[in-house]
């Protein structure tokens, strides 16, 4: 991550330069855009137009044209100062008044657009940023591989290339426009896609956060029809539910009539902003966890395997594994002889688990008799009976791998929903080893890994409070001064 946030850091000084660079030596001038009618731009046309500068000192006004909607005037700076401008025709029935500013660097800024000199080159630069960082959070993504991809990083990498990448649109679309058709599209516009990034993404995403909430709403109801009816398998539905009301809530508080005083506008701004800003940075967490999950759980370790440890979790009284824990050991038998006639190379299998309260041997035991049932030999499972949880499976398996072979390569097996999260589990234990998932029913697949997600977030909850502090900071300075 603190490569990437340096990269980030080099770019935005390297399009700062830039951007000063061609303010000094290319936007010298400034053009002035004062809409029309039909009627009056014919008038204009025929008679012309005249125009007066209060302070002459301050800036002088250079070619006028008539353009098909609204006049044009070119302004070229000449010091410091504040002046107003007059344009008439030349019956004088019809006059404009408007003001401009000159900065000491000979800026001009015009308040009735919230234009300047070089504001195309400002919109180019911050479109060039945000597809920027997203090409940066997208390559160091898919630079997180093997034992490396099972990290909180890479969700962030996830999530927000795609955050990125569709403000780097938005602001793409009002960079053209605003070049094209400068008369139309202002910097107000410009303004708009920046400070209020967050609700232009929300906006967006609304289809594929309602078709994903609809998913998530029939596989749970599926999920009900064939699991006991227990809170935890409602999860699907509840968090369907927040996601509608928060779009919901989003696109009330976005459609409402603001009105007031500037500084009454710019705080509406900013609690929509604020709002949108929350929304959208859960929305990309959900999005980066669900993109690094489905990854995980499809990927294929390489066949050069010297360890396979299979997580345990609950069996039958009898010692019959159920489906869950059977996917897992069929999981890893698959890998082991699809290695095994490949290559030749024949791996050591660690059923992992101990025994809970209410069980009659330990987990490991338990996969153990499984393997030798399907043909495995005694000789190549070495049980870990001693753990109670997924890092206790990681830590006491890589006890047992550094007494045989310390630089063994492992591979471990676990169902398809919770291979990215024990594969953190893996790296904080200190053991380097990429997952394989056995696979579930369709209904149950959804459900449980909402519970992984809410998992890996609530570990971080600090980190994760930190992050959107910052945001939250950077979106509501820009809806203030903006």
């Amino acid at each position: 991550m603190k490569q990437a946030v340096r990269q980030i850091a080099v770019l935005a000084a390297l399009l700062t330069l830039a951007l000063f660079i061609c303010r000094l030596t290319m936007f010298r001038t400034y053009t002035v855009r004062i809409p029309i009618s039909d009627t009056m731009r014919a008038r204009l046309e025929k008679d012309g137009v005249q125009t007066s500068v209060g302070a002459p000192h301050v800036l002088e006004v250079g070619d006028v044209r008539v353009r098909p909607g609204y006049v044009s005037l070119q302004i070229h700076p000449d010091q410091a100062g504040e002046t107003e401008i007059q344009i008439r025709d030349q019956s004088g029935e019809q006059t404009w008044h408007f003001y401009l500013h000159v900065s000491p660097l000979g800026t001009v800024y015009d308040p009735q657009t919230e234009g300047f000199s070089g504001d195309s080159a400002l919109m180019v630069a911050f479109t060039l940023f945000w597809l920027a960082v997203s090409a940066v959070m997208t390559w160091h993504f898919f630079q997180m591989k093997g034992p490396s991809f099972y990290a909180y990083t890479t969700i962030f990498y996830a999530g927000f290339a795609i955050f990125t990448l569709v403000t780097g649109l938005v602001t793409l679309v009002v960079t053209v426009r605003h070049i094209l058709h400068p008369e139309h599209f202002s910097m107000f516009d410009g303004y708009s896609a920046i400070n209020s990034a967050s609700v232009h993404f929300m906006i967006l995403t609304t289809p594929a956060i309602l078709a994903f909430a609809a998913a998530m709403m029939i596989s749970n109801i599926a999920l009900l029809r064939h699991e006991r009816i227990r809170l935890r398998n409602f999860l699907g539905i509840l968090i369907s539910l927040l996601l509608v009301a928060g779009n919901a809530i989003g696109w009330m508080l976005f459609s409402s009539d603001v009105s007031g005083s500037e500084m009454e506008v710019r705080i509406r701004n900013t609690l929509n902003n604020t709002y949108a800003t929350v929304f959208a940075y859960f929305e990309c967490m959900l999005a980066g966890s669900v993109i690094c999950g489905v990854k995980a759980a499809r990927h294929q370790p390489t066949l050069d395997r010297d360890f396979i440890v299979i997580l345990g979790c609950w069996f039958r009284k009898d010692g019959s594994l159920p489906p869950l824990l059977r996917g897992r050991a069929d999981r890893a038998i698959s890998f082991w002889r699809e290695q095994k006639e490949s290559t030749g190379k024949e791996a050591v299998f660690i059923p992992s688990g101990g025994q809970g309260r209410n069980e009659t041997m330990p987990e490991a035991e338990a996969i153990r008799r499984y393997l030798l049932s399907q043909g495995v030999p005694e000789s190549a499972i070495l049980p870990e009976t001693r753990s109670a949880n997924t890092y206790q499976n990681m830590a006491f398996s890589k006890e047992i791998i550094q007494d045989v072979r310390p630089d063994g390569r492992t591979v471990f097996a676990t169902t398809n929903y919770h291979v990215f999260r024990s594969g953190i589990w893996a790296a904080q234990a200190g053991l380097t080893a990429e997952g394989i998932g056995g696979k579930t029913k369709w209904w149950f697949w959804p459900n449980a890994f909402m519970r992984e997600c809410i998992g890996l977030l609530q570990r971080r909850w600090k980190q994760e409070v930190i992050l959107l502090v910052l945001l939250l900071a950077i979106f509501g300075l820009l809806s203030i001064i903006l």
